[in-house]
Order: structure tokens, then sequence, then C-alpha cells
């Protein structure tokens, strides 16, 4: 199992102060022993300082080129045995106070390199072979010997049992650890993917709604062109007679036609233009609402026609809405021109007529959007919010529009239904939570 390389870091780091913590606990032991003995035997002294250093040494060279922990744990425990082996012989061989040392030695071992075995195997082995020759040497009955070669037996069992359990819980928190974090990657490019898929649904039905409103936006131009142009010829051909007969009352009124008529060409341009870049989804983001309504309307009316009217009935003083400004307006045209849409579809026919309500209630803003339609089919109402449903011929729609609506105005905190209006008709009604902070209105 691969491991990350700063866990390695850590774990290298922590070997090191284990042989540097041992060290100083040999040198508090020896220096206690001399204390309470009230002796200085030259050989434990020479033994006990040789043992720390050693511990120094490979704790200092441990990671190193050359000398891998588990190589430096190997050569820590056939020579920290050596020296233990004179440390008990001087100290008073089998009956020495550090006789514990041969058994304590691998589970020291085993702490100090928790992620090899070799080590603890291999002080064990030279533990029981130490405790021999102390034993020999200091002329033990061979029952006892082999009793002290048991117990160090079942010493060593413990040791190894302890590593080897020691190092799966380590590799075990290791797995778990990559685990988490492969799922908060995966959580990552998940939610990056379905922040761009919701970007391009929401240009698709900007796209649609502008390819919707693309031959309105002929005529619309069309009308004040021709009238600039039918101005401009006026003034040509006074021009172009042997006396301007124009006086300036005349000659200002004809200007003021003009500009009046190329005004609305460039508010039309700019609608579209601002229409047509891609907001963002960010709640915070508030909207003025009475702005939004408006040019809303400025939108829908290079679709609605001549015969359309649409009424606004805004309570005086709204505030901003917890929605950006761009949502709002695609909100809104949306559902402008979907009530246009189903006006003209009604039998018999008749002119659009749409009410836009809008007022403060608590804690938000309520609109309704009304229509005279013939109103939504019981069938077809539990299903007016779902992605890719259209009942428009093919072509016309995309199904995404009230979708992204709806989708917009929940991330904001509001709510948005659709009903069927007692005397006939179309409504959908609109809850708005109010804006973080205050969004001033552009007029």
């Amino acid at each position: 199992m691969a491991t990350d390389p700063s866990d390695e870091k850590v774990l290298l780091h922590v070997q090191r102060q284990s042989y540097f913590n041992g060290s100083l606990y040999l040198l508090a032991g020896l220096a206690f022993h001399c204390l309470v003995s009230g002796t200085l035997p030259l050989g434990l002294i020479v033994s006990g300082l040789v043992l720390t250093g050693l511990f120094l040494t490979l704790g200092v060279i441990m990671g190193m080129r050359g000398f891998p922990p588990n190589r430096v744990g190997v050569m820590g425990g056939g020579l920290g045995m050596v020296c233990a082996v004179l440390f008990v012989h001087w100290s008073g061989g089998p009956f020495s106070p550090y006789i514990h040392m041969f058994g304590a030695l691998p589970f020291m071992l085993a702490l100090f390199t928790p992620g090899s075995s070799q080590p603890t195997l291999v002080s064990g082995s030279a533990s029981l072979v130490a405790l021999a020759l102390v034993s020999g040497l200091a002329g033990m009955p061979p029952r006892v010997m082999v009793l002290q070669a048991f117990s160090s037996v079942v010493i060593l069992v413990l040791a190894f049992t302890g590593s080897r359990v020691y190092q799966r819980a380590i590799a075990a928190q290791q797995e778990a650890h990559l685990a988490r974090l492969r799922a908060v990657e995966q959580l990552a490019e998940s939610e990056r993917l379905r922040g761009r898929a919701e970007r391009e649904r929401a240009e698709v039905e900007r796209l649609v709604l502008m390819g919707q409103m693309a031959a309105g936006v002929a005529h619309e131009v069309n009308n004040p062109l021709a009238f600039v142009k039918a101005n401009l010829n006026f003034l040509e051909s006074k021009a172009a007679g042997e006396g301007l007969s124009l006086d300036r009352a005349e000659l200002r009124t004809v200007l003021r036609e003009t500009l009046e008529g190329v005004s609305r060409i460039q508010q039309i341009v700019t609608d579209l233009k601002d229409f047509s870049r891609a907001g963002n989804l960010d709640d915070k983001e508030g909207g003025a609402l009475e702005d939004a309504l408006r040019e809303a309307g400025r939108l829908a009316s290079v679709r609605l026609g001549a015969g359309c009217q649409v009424a606004l009935e805004l309570e005086p003083g709204l505030p901003a809405v917890r929605l950006g400004q761009r949502h709002v307006v695609q909100v809104m045209l949306n559902l402008l021109l979907n009530a246009v849409d189903a006006v003209e579809q009604a039998e018999p026919p008749r002119s659009p007529e749409i009410l836009v309500r809008a007022r403060r209630v608590e804690q938000g803003v309520a609109l309704l959007v009304e229509d005279n339609g013939p109103g939504i089919p019981p069938e077809v109402l539990p299903r007016i919010f779902e992605p890719f449903f259209t009942t428009k011929p093919p072509g016309k729609g995309t199904g995404l529009g009230l979708a992204l609506c709806r989708e917009y105005i929940v991330r904001a905190g509001g709510t948005l239904g659709a009903e069927n209006r007692p005397g006939g008709g179309a409504r959908f009604t609109l809850r708005l939570p109010l804006a973080v902070e205050p969004v001033a209105a552009t007029g």
C-alpha cells in the first residue's frame, strides 16, 4: 500500500524522538543507580554511557542515506543487547536489578520501529542468548535457565504480537485517511461538474429566450428605424429645395422625434446586450425588483406585439430581493413569454392581457403573474416545473425555462408555484426573501 510522504516524515520524526528520549532515560537511570547505591562502578558507568551514546547516534542517522529505519532498528537491537549484557553483568548478573532489561528491550524496539517486526524479532532472539549468557557466567542451574528462557519466549511473543497489531492499526488509519481524501476529491469533482452543467443549462435557456425574441427584435427595430429614415428623407428633401421652408419649431419637432427613434433602437440593443451576459448564482447577490421588472417588460415588448397589454401593479418602495438582477429579469421574462405563448394558443383568439403584481409580505416580496389564456391543463400542472417537459411544438421550447426559474428561486430561499385562476387563465406565484444587503436601484 502506498503511503503519503508526509505521513512517512511524521513517522520518521516520531522514531527519532523515541531514540533521543530513550537515551535520556538511560542516562537518568544510570545517575539514579549511582545516587541510590552510593557507588561509581566503572564498568556499569562505561556500559551505560556507551548505550546512551548508541541510542543518540541511531536517532541522528535514522533516515539518512543507507540507514533506513528498519536497518537502524536492527543495529540498535544488536548493539544495545551487547551493552545491556555488560550492564547487567557488572550490576549483579542474574541478581541485577536491571535483569528485566532483556525482556523490556523487544518492547522498546517494537515501540521505536512500529513499521517493521524485524527489529523486535532480532532483539527478542538476542535477549534469549544474552539471558543464557549472563546466567551461565553466574553458574545458574540449568532448570532455572530453562524457566528463564521460557519466560523470555513469552515476552518475545507478546512483543511481536503487539508490534503486528500496531502495524495493522497504523495501516488501517492510513488507508482510512487515503479513502477520506479520495472521497473529498470525488465530491469536489462532482460539485465542479454539477456547477458546469448548471451554467450550461442556464446559457442554453438564455439563448432560447434570445431566439424567441429574434423576430420581435427585428420588428421593433424596423419601426423606429423606418420612422428615423422617413424624417431624414423629409429633412433631405427640404434641404435640397431652393429655400428651406421649415421653421425652427417644426425642425426641432422632427429632430426630437428622430432622436426618440434612435434612442428606442439603442435601448433595445442595450437591453439585449445586458440580458445576453451570463449571470452567476451567488445567493448573496441582490436584485432591485422594480428595475428588473421594468427591464423584463422592455425585453418582452419586442415579442409581445402591439395588441398585447402588460400591466404592472407595483407597491411603492419595494425592497431588494435575494436573487441576482440578471436572474430576476430572466425569471420574469420567461413567465411573460410563456404567458403570451399560452394566450396565442387560446380558442377563440384573443389579445394577450398580462398582469404583474408585486407587494411586500412578511420577510420578503410576493409577485403574481396572471394571463387571460386557456389556463394550464390539469394533467400538465403537476409536471410543469420538470426539466425538459414542454407542451410547445418542436423547435419552440426546451422544457428548461420554468425548471431553471424554480431552481434559481429555490436556491435563493424562495418559492415558485403555478395554478389556474378561477375566472380562467394561469397564475404564477413567486415569493422571494429580502436581500442580505441593500441594493441601490439603477433607475
